[in-house]
């Protein structure tokens, strides 16, 4: 099985990883697509096969292209599958089928009753449900930083990390609102990690470099992957994120400010000057411990680190009763968007 890993933008890095180690792990031949304007920031280029050039993806001839964004080219060879960016289902586009994909594989059941009732719709998909591969190394590595975490808290002379990780959508990020406030949680007891979306306004980091400079508990991570930073966190500030979920998963609590979403089984916040009582009383009493249970086995019930084993084998099972298809039916529009965005091939 000769697959692609198409990634658009650098947070499809960490998604995709685990999926490139499985496939290597079996022998089987595989290639990264990666734009050239965020080639700089491909953190394993010494260990995989990558290319910005979009007509070497063509000549690799592929049986697979693992998708993690909205868009993949028609005119490549391969069964084009989707593994989504996130799990805020609640997000503008979420479910919005583009007719890129011959199949969907989703994370839990939430998302695989919705695909479902798409695909019965259209018609022109399958949906399978195989837990979500960014996941593979939260799971795997819940125990490796024990180490790293106790160093942090005794150079800082404190007993708790905070993650802040807000989206950057300017509709639904919380970093202008809570500024004010997320300078007050990192105290003489508080470390205050800040991890930003790859996309957030430059303006905004540049606003909260000026603080770091002026604290020493707030440290702005620039790690790409934030599953790290995940592991370390005893508590997460964030909004209408996915990231939400992710925490969550690891069943540690979380609070957000004004979120979206339509499943909040945690403490959600509208007003900004909640946030200091917020977090004290979080970490007093957890009063959210049974509603995570919610989350965790409706959105990602997999815990065993092997959700891009599944994936792997589940292509393999695919290809062998579904031949690899020979071409999307999409509009014109979206065929003319797809040479527009990634060029011709010969």
């Amino acid at each position: 099985m000769r697959t692609t890993l198409f990634c658009k933008n650098p947070y499809a890095f960490g998604i995709l990883k685990p999926l490139n180690d499985e496939l290597a792990n079996r022998g089987m031949p595989v290639i990264w697509y990666i734009p050239g304007e965020i080639i700089n920031l491909f953190p394993y280029k010494e260990s995989c096969n990558y290319t910005s050039e979009i007509q070497r993806i063509a000549d690799f001839n592929n049986d697979v292209l693992i998708v993690p964004g909205n868009e993949v080219p028609h005119y490549l060879r391969g069964l084009k599958v989707q593994v989504f960016h996130g799990l805020a289902g609640e997000k503008k586009g979420h479910f919005r089928i583009r007719h890129y994909f011959d199949l969907y594989l989703t994370q839990g059941p939430y998302f695989t009753e919705r695909f479902k009732q798409l695909a019965n719709k259209y018609k022109d998909f399958d949906v399978i449900e195989t837990g979500w591969p960014k996941l593979d190394s939260l799971f795997n590595q819940k125990n490796a930083y024990i180490s790293e975490k106790q160093s942090i808290l005794k150079e800082s002379g404190t007993d708790k990390i905070v993650l802040y990780a807000p989206t950057f959508s300017p509709s639904l990020t919380s970093a202008t609102a809570l500024k004010n406030e997320i300078i007050k949680i990192a105290d003489k007891k508080t470390v205050l990690l800040i991890k930003f979306h790859d996309l957030m306004n430059k303006k905004v980091i540049d606003e909260y470099r000026e603080i770091e400079k002026q604290n020493s508990h707030i440290r702005i991570i620039h790690d790409n992957n934030i599953t790290k930073y995940l592991i370390l966190a005893d508590l997460l500030i964030s909004d209408t994120s996915s990231v939400v979920y992710e925490f969550l998963l690891l069943d540690k609590p979380v609070i957000t400010f004004r979120s979206h979403s339509k499943h909040i089984h945690w403490q959600n916040i509208v007003n900004p000057v909640e946030l200091t009582d917020s977090v004290q009383n979080t970490f007093s009493k957890d009063r959210f411990t049974n509603q995570r249970k919610w989350i965790i086995n409706n959105y990602h019930p997999y815990s065993d680190g092997c959700s891009s084993k599944r994936i792997v084998e589940t292509l393999i099972s695919y290809l062998e009763s579904h031949p690899v298809p020979e071409e999307r039916k999409i509009s014109w529009f979206r065929k003319r968007k797809m040479v527009t965005m990634f060029g011709k091939i010969n």
